[in-house]
């Protein structure tokens, strides 16, 4: 299941995370990083993935 959570965070890094903790800081902060910067986005959301 993680390996499909990560395909889906390289394509929207916020949908990723959600999946993984739901609606909660970690969510907000990762919608934060995509709308600064795509890549900053993906990278926050695979370490949350992976540490999780």
């Amino acid at each position: 299941m993680d390996i499909i959570r990560i395909i889906l965070s390289i394509l929207l890094p916020p949908l990723g995370v959600f999946l993984q903790v739901g609606i909660g800081p970690q969510f907000w902060i990762n919608i934060l990083l995509t709308l600064l910067g795509y890549i900053p986005g993906i990278v926050h959301a695979v370490y949350i993935i992976a540490t999780r």
